[in-house]
């Protein structure tokens, strides 16, 4: 049996026709003369109603909420019904018979949470992991029309990339490893042989922040370039973003619609972005009357009132040597500025950082020691530079955070099926 996508349904292409399909009740409704069933599998949601008298009315009867089974039926338009079609119900097959569903109307967002893997089943959950499935490809064709690579680095490391205070420590068989924060470092050995690389890749960080915006488990997609600069890495970046944008306002359009989130900013993300320094971001912020000096790292509430001021994705560069990690490369007759650019959106914050490595060996050593790390944990990685170093540059940018600000989510544990943070790790 040819079973059809209720999508296929709905868009008109089986009315007066006889059908079966199959899925999941989703609600139930329950008259003298007829049960309104609404039926969802993965494509959408549509009411198939069963008449008294019919022979599936006994079937129909004894379902319940997120019972699994098959129909078969005769499509009818129907502009009162859920999508404008309705199956009228000529047979019912229940596959699984579903004991009381705990989630209802009234149930808590911290009840949701806790039932997380019940509640992917939603339609709401259903949408944002469609379009996160879809940001997902519109990044890989990204990547390929610009000749990149996909690789794969290792999950568990040897060797910090951003700090050794936000590492998730393990014990590998007798050795002590962590889980990766950054392929970057990874990244950086393959483009001495593809040139151009990326990946979209877990990354763990130990972070206690709590806000709307912090995963201890999220996916970064993380790319690196050889022979290459600091316009360069803003072009490919704001290109990306671009790619995305764009796709997802013509790709993406049903979801949005059912999510009700803002398309209409995606269509207006164009390049070149806006640009202003740190110094720049600084004086602006003293200028709102907020409380920050030169030479500290932007918290979200300093990134959140910039990001408010531009209304759309824009670019902070050049930051202070001393907040940037020991692999960022300085200007040369500027060195206590990083040569390391963050994009920013409005609400969310930062989503993206990036910039140029330190191709010097001596300046990577001496960066090396003066963060207190040890050289001996690094000594693969000076090896890049002592064997046909290259000027080369490079960023990371977090799917949650960005699927956060595309489809205006409250939360960004919503942006991934399993949210791991400092208190949530179940399922």
């Amino acid at each position: 049996m040819r079973f059809t996508p209720i999508r296929e349904i709905l868009l008109g292409k089986h009315e007066n026709e006889k059908v079966a399909i199959r899925g999941w009740v989703y609600r139930k409704r329950e008259g003298k003369e007829t049960i309104f069933i609404l039926v969802r599998d993965s494509t959408g949601v549509i009411q198939c109603t069963v008449k008294a008298g019919s022979s599936a009315w006994a079937e129909a009867e004894r379902l319940t909420i997120e019972s699994s089974l098959t129909l078969e039926g005769t499509v009818k338009q129907d502009k009162r019904a859920v999508g404008g079609y309705e199956l009228s119900v000529d047979a019912i097959s229940v596959v699984g018979l579903a004991e009381l569903f705990p989630i209802s109307k009234d149930k808590s967002e911290e009840f949701l949470r806790d039932v997380r893997h019940l509640w992917l089943r939603s339609r709401r959950m259903n949408l944002i992991m469609r379009v996160r499935g879809k940001v997902q490809k519109f990044t890989d064709e990204f990547f390929e029309s610009q000749d990149f690579v996909e690789v794969s680095p290792p999950m568990f490391i040897t060797s910090a990339c951003e700090g050794g205070s936000t590492l998730f420590g393990l014990k590998y068989f007798d050795q002590n490893m962590y889980l990766t924060q950054s392929a970057q470092l990874y990244l950086e050995i393959l483009i001495y042989s593809l040139e151009k690389v990326y990946c979209v890749a877990p990354s763990f960080r130990a972070e206690k922040s709590r806000t709307i915006r912090h995963l201890t488990e999220y996916w970064h997609i993380e790319a690196e370039q050889a022979f290459a600069d600091m316009e360069d890495l803003m072009r490919l970046e704001e290109g990306l973003l671009t790619h995305i944008c764009q796709r997802a306002s013509e790709q993406c359009k049903e979801e949005f619609a059912e999510l009700k989130a803002d398309i209409s900013k995606l269509a207006l993300v164009k390049p070149p972005f806006p640009k202003i320094t740190y110094t720049e971001g600084i004086e602006k912020l003293k200028a709102k009357g907020l409380n920050v000096m030169w030479g500290e790292d932007l918290g979200y509430e300093h990134e959140k009132a910039l990001a408010e001021e531009f209304g759309k994705p824009f670019f902070i560069y050049d930051y202070p040597k001393q907040i940037k990690a020991f692999y960022c490369k300085t200007h040369r007759d500027r060195p206590d500025i990083a040569m390391s650019t963050d994009i920013l959106v409005p609400r969310i914050g930062e989503i993206s950082t990036g910039g140029a490595r330190e191709d010097d060996k001596e300046i990577l050593v001496a960066r090396i020691k003066e963060m207190g790390l040890k050289i001996e944990d690094y000594d693969w990685y000076l090896d890049l530079r002592r064997y046909g170093t290259i000027p080369h540059v490079g960023f990371g940018m977090g799917l949650e955070r960005l699927l956060t600000w595309m489809l205006d989510l409250e939360n960004i544990i919503d942006a991934i099926p399993f949210p791991r943070t400092t208190r949530r790790f179940y399922p």
